[in-house]
């Protein structure tokens, strides 16, 4: 008898009626409803508008769903359409098998499509889902748990896993003799904690790291992928269930190492600071103000009306969007002194000898500074029009 050890549900699956509440999806969802949140509070501190996040997910998540389980087919097709296979299985997603990579490429193919549709950079979409990326998979991790899946080699550790026989006959149950769940005669390495708990350290590193270095251009999310990969290949390579190979090491391993390899190279090369944006029509200066007036201009046939969704959006820097955060406009940004130098003491018709400081206009003595005619000349040219 084991004292120590993680025990492992033995249901995974209720009914409510005819409908089947699987637990698998509920730990999908609420990591994406995680994931959601820390998107949205992050996409605000950007500049965002409210709730923009949702726009997102409604593409990106079903591309997600949809991306994860081609990577898994493509990666472990012996299960669906080997000789043994059974290509209907192919779409049942609740029964598990979603690659992260395909979701994050799936994602991602929905999240620029909604960016192209907010008319925002899909940089900073990716920059602000970082942190809330590896959330989502540390809690949807814990469907393997409930579904009795994806456990690691035989251990000792006191932290072994239980794991239980699953009915085939009834799907979501343990088998159970003489009223007893049957259970595995080992214990395994729970392989589903130590990524959810990898995530969770690789959500705070982003956090903490872009909170003070303030990361933009798609660094933030360069540095969530290298940090994932690392743990995933070790972990990866504790698993026992059955995945293809190459020269005996599992493929998910090597796309580990291919994928760590590319996010350093892009977190290296790429630079530039974080990203704000401002609405693509925000006004270049305060309004005027009101003009008194004893008709009341409050509208008292509506209540408080929220600000019309931008239509697109601008980047700007950290300084220029706190300064419009604080005036509510945008100022057009300072020639530079150089240019101002050019035009205002330079050569050109405006500071040339021919037009202010030559002597036939304004310092000449046929104009203003003559002793001739002088009165016919103001009167037939004016000073202030010269």
């Amino acid at each position: 008898m084991n004292i120590a050890a993680i025990p492992s549900p033995t249901t995974s699956v209720w009914h409510l009626g005819p409908l089947p509440i699987r637990a698998y999806a509920l730990c999908i969802i609420l990591g994406m409803v995680a994931a959601t949140l820390i998107l949205e509070y992050r996409l605000r501190r950007r500049g965002v508008a409210q709730w923009t996040s949702l726009d997102i997910v409604v593409w990106a998540v079903p591309f997600g769903i949809i991306g994860a389980r081609i990577y898994h087919l493509i990666t472990s097709p012996q299960d669906y359409f080997g000789a043994d296979g059974d290509p209907i299985r192919a779409f049942y997603i609740w029964e598990g098998g979603l690659g992260i990579w395909g979701a994050v490429g799936g994602g991602a193919i929905g999240a620029w499509i909604a960016a192209r549709q907010i008319g925002l950079p899909l940089s900073v979409v990716a920059d602000a889902l970082a942190p809330g990326l590896p959330v989502a998979q540390a809690i949807g991790r814990f469907g393997n748990w409930f579904n009795n899946e994806l456990y690691g080699k035989v251990t000792t550790l006191p932290w072994g896993l239980e794991v239980h026989e699953m009915d085939s006959a009834n799907p979501g149950h343990a088998t159970v003799i003489d009223g007893e769940a049957v259970t595995k005669p080992e214990l395994y390495h729970p392989t589903f904690a130590y990524e959810a708990i990898w995530n969770l350290g690789v959500a705070g590193l982003v956090w903490g790291l872009d909170r003070k270095f303030k990361f933009g251009k798609g660094r933030a999310f360069a540095l969530y992928v290298m940090a994932y990969t690392a743990g995933r290949a070790w972990i990866e390579m504790l698993r026992v269930d059955e995945a293809n190979t190459f020269l005996g090491v599992r493929i998910n391993v090597f796309v580990s190492f291919i994928i760590f390899a590319a996010a350093t190279v892009y977190f290296v090369v790429k630079k530039g600071p974080r990203e704000y944006v401002v609405p693509i029509d925000a006004p270049d200066s305060a309004p005027e103000p009101a003009v008194d007036s004893d008709i009341s201009q409050v509208d008292v046939a509506d209540g408080e009306r929220r600000p019309a969704m931008p239509t697109a959006y601008q980047v700007v820097s950290e300084e220029r969007f706190r300064e419009y955060q604080r005036t509510g406009f945008l100022a057009p940004v300072a020639a530079p002194a150089e240019a101002v130098a050019a035009s205002v003491g330079g050569s050109d018709p405006v500071g040339g000898s021919a037009s202010v400081g030559g002597s036939a206009s304004v310092g000449g003595s046929a104009s203003v500074g003559g002793s001739g005619d002088s009165d016919e000349a103001g009167k037939s040219r004016p000073a202030d029009e010269n």
